[in-house]
């Protein structure tokens, strides 16, 4: 597959990790990195938030060298308020600032599901109004001298799958890139995945497509590259638990062998992730936000269930630690 290029960055093999609220933090972004992903988002900024200068969003905005090439995701419904945050953003003078480097693009989220965004004209509500979508990818690329990508959905609901007419629409308002996640917002994250209207979405643009959706494998990853012809492609929650994912989407496209992480290999990352967490926000929120990424990364070990029950009542950094540790030893031990 031809290399992706976005503003000055080059992606080899096009691979992303997808935004997800609550879980890609700089912590898993960073581990992400490390094993394959070519480009990371931030979890999800709210523009009204930036315009209101809330420290809190200029955590979640921070970018740190190592984790070079990110983009910044927003979300609003106001063009104006967007364009000011986006400007913010892009010269890094928002309040609260906490990045070594600027973004590499800013990414528009037209596709989160959840009520609370969604329910407030956000999000994914923004493709149920074309017009107001075009001038949101008009001003944010106005006030950005950085490329402004577009995150969307197929649809709304089966009724209104229109991805093709807000992605024409993206296009003739300066986005540079278009990602397509593969189900409606009626679906949420429940099967199947339409990769034909992400194929007819390539077809209709001459910007990239970034195929999203259900790949939680090397094979899914070759499945949705062949089907529809996408330039790249953005993994969400075959990330989780799972950051090799992306070297095994890596050795499946130049046709090599995979093998994958032992469980022993599995704690380590584990554990450097939980050692990234509590380095960036303390020991009690760091550790009550590694509860779940434990989780994912202990799934099929013996005695998953009773593990998973000891890690969601662990309160402290010490005994998180110590349980990762003492699962780390017996992996070693069965090796």
């Amino acid at each position: 597959m031809p290399k992706l290029t976005i503003g000055t960055y080059i992606l080899p093999y096009g691979l992303m990790l997808a935004p997800m609220a609550g879980v890609t933090d700089h912590a898993f972004r960073r581990i992400c990195k490390e094993c394959g992903a070519e480009f990371t988002v931030s979890e999800m900024l709210s523009c009204d938030a930036i315009h209101y200068k809330d420290l809190k969003t200029a955590k979640l905005a921070k970018i740190t060298k190592v984790q070079e090439p990110m983009a910044l995701q927003i979300f609003g419904s106001d063009p104006e308020i967007m364009a000011e945050a986006t400007a913010q953003l892009c010269s890094n003078s928002y309040r609260g600032c906490e990045s070594e480097i600027r973004p590499a693009a800013i990414d528009i989220n037209m596709g989160c599901p959840v009520p609370k965004v969604a329910g407030n004209g956000k999000g994914s509500a923004l493709m149920k109004n074309p017009a107001l979508v075009g001038e949101i990818v008009r001003a944010v690329s106005a006030a950005s001298d950085l490329p402004v990508t577009v995150k969307i959905r197929a649809g709304w609901d089966d009724a209104h799958r229109n991805a093709v007419e807000i992605a024409e629409i993206a296009e003739k308002n300066g986005a540079a890139m278009i990602c397509v996640h593969g189900r409606t917002r009626e679906q949420m994250y429940h099967p199947p995945v339409d990769r034909a209207i992400i194929a007819q979405v390539k077809q209709a643009v001459s910007i990239p497509v970034i195929g999203n959706g259900g790949i939680m494998s090397g094979e899914d990853a070759l499945r949705m590259l062949d089907e529809t012809k996408c330039d790249g492609l953005m993994i969400a929650r075959g990330a989780e638990g799972n950051p090799w994912i992306f070297g095994e989407i890596i050795a499946a496209i130049d046709g090599k062998k995979w093998s994958p992480p032992t469980p022993a290999e599995r704690m380590r990352a584990a554990i450097r992730q939980l050692d990234f967490l509590v380095e960036d926000k303390g020991d009690k929120i760091g550790t009550m936000e590694a509860r779940k990424h434990l989780a994912w990364y202990i799934k099929g070990f013996d005695g998953a269930p009773a593990l998973r029950d000891r890690i969601n009542r662990t309160e402290t950094y010490p005994e998180m630690r110590a349980i990762a540790e003492e699962l780390l030893e017996k992996a070693v031990d069965q090796l």
